[in-house]
């Protein structure tokens, strides 16, 4: 071989070299595993027969939930009249309180539970211990038989089931997002009007038994509806947070004034939905009359919550619930207190019902406007409603102590409700006005 071919061996050698090279980096690269793209969740449809489906499961939830929360006043009233009546009323009251507290106190649990499961098995088992507990409930005789079964396992199915029925909704809805919570939310107070209207009559009719049994039934129908139609669009996520997405909600100056004033709010708003029966009574009022108060209570807050939601779509959830919360709070100190005839007091309860509709309503809608994204809003939402249980288990004690401190009247304990509402609107209104950076007029 001569000296020039063997130069340009040299030469076709190294330009056929880094192709080479390049060829096998290229053949590694298509080996190796390709990272999965971040996933990005599609926007809300706000609408369709799916949404819709949805939505009606959660109606049925908050009615079977929320509902028959509402209607506790009623078992208070016969549980000191008949079935527990050597015991005193701050004892029987702890029985409401329990069921308050259980429902808002398993928050955080149920909430990672969804965020990492979906609402699929939530809803199975809570709608299981709910009838469970009412069934022992009708077969109850004893004090701690009622407690057990009404205010600890009953309590805890609907913990179960109310918080994954609002989680929902946000992956729905976006732009509705505020009449979507109204129209979920309207279900408690139709189950907060049919529920004491019943079990009253059928308590007359059939018996305390008969009546409760009655009730799980319907509930029974009612969740296994949302059991077929509830589900999540957006994929759950089997994940362990991480600690600094638990602590992190406790650093942020909205999150925590706002779960401060949900506290405050709660110690509010139960008092006039416990006591307004008990009151008219004590006042003089018919009983054939004071027997529809809750329910009148409860129509008010049907039209409340559907309001407060669709103008929160157009006027801001925060703006919306500062107003009509404020409102509340006035209603209790300068209608209530006075309040001594029979238009007055009906005028309370069905105004009351009203504005504070909005509680129920928007309160999820507050934490999922001020929460990063999807992913914690169950946890988040939970944080919230743990608080919220302070205020659940302790209210209707401490109205009894109140009470019991002013020899049956019911003006500090009024005032005191009428003060918690007011603190704890002003808390959820400081978030706002943190948000908006202080902009009065901005929609938020």
């Amino acid at each position: 071989m001569s000296a020039d071919d063997s130069s340009t061996q040299g030469e076709l050698e190294s330009q056929l070299a880094p192709s080479v090279e390049k060829r096998a980096e290229e053949e590694q690269v298509q080996n190796e595993p390709q990272a999965k793209p971040a996933w990005t969740p599609s926007p809300a449809p706000d609408g369709g027969f799916t949404a819709w489906s949805v939505l009606a499961g959660s109606w049925c939830v908050l009615f079977c939930s929320f509902g028959w929360i509402n209607s506790v006043g009623t078992f208070q009233n016969y549980y000191e009249a008949t079935l527990l009546n050597q015991y005193s009323a701050s004892t029987i009251a702890w029985i409401p309180s329990l069921q308050i507290f259980f429902m808002f106190a398993m928050g955080p649990i149920i909430g990672q539970l969804y965020d990492r499961y979906g609402p699929r098995y939530l809803l199975l088992a809570g709608s299981l211990l709910h009838v469970f507990g009412l069934m022992m409930a009708s077969i109850s005789k004893e004090y701690y038989q009622v407690l057990l079964s009404q205010g600890v396992v009953s309590a805890i199915g609907v913990a179960t089931v109310f918080q994954p029925a609002l989680n929902v909704i946000p992956g729905w809805f976006d732009k509705k997002r505020g009449i979507a919570y109204g129209i979920a939310a309207s279900g408690s107070s139709i189950g907060g009007i049919i529920f004491p209207i019943m079990v009253q009559k059928l308590i007359v009719q059939v018996g305390y038994g008969w009546s409760m049994r009655i009730a799980a039934f319907m509930i029974l129908g009612l969740l296994t509806i949302a059991n077929l139609t509830i589900k999540s669009r957006l994929p759950p996520q089997p994940r362990n947070m991480t600690r600094e997405e638990l602590v992190q909600p406790f650093r942020e100056f909205s999150t925590v004034t706002v779960i401060a004033g949900f506290l405050f709010l709660t110690f509010g708003i139960f008092i006039p939905i416990d006591y307004v029966v008990a009151e008219a009574l004590g006042t003089g009022m018919d009983p054939n009359l004071a027997q529809y108060l809750l329910a009148m209570l409860n129509a008010g807050s049907l039209f409340g919550r559907l309001i407060a939601g669709a103008l929160a779509d157009t006027l801001g959830a925060y703006n919306i619930f500062s107003f009509v919360c404020y409102v509340s709070g006035i209603l209790v100190l300068a209608l209530w207190i006075p309040a001594s005839g029979n238009a007055a007091v009906i005028a309370f309860a069905v105004i009351f019902g009203f504005t504070s509709g909005a509680y129920a309503s928007l309160i999820a809608n507050l934490i999922v406007k001020i929460s990063p994204n999807f992913k914690v809003i169950g946890y988040r939402t939970g944080l919230a409603f743990l608080f919220g249980s302070i205020g659940g288990l302790t209210t209707n004690p401490i109205a009894g102590a109140i009470l019991q401190r002013d020899n049956g009247s019911y003006t500090g304990m009024k005032i005191f409700s009428g003060v918690c509402v007011m603190v704890g609107t002003t808390l959820v209104f400081v978030a706002r006005l943190h948000q908006t950076k202080f902009k009065l007029l901005a929609k938020f």
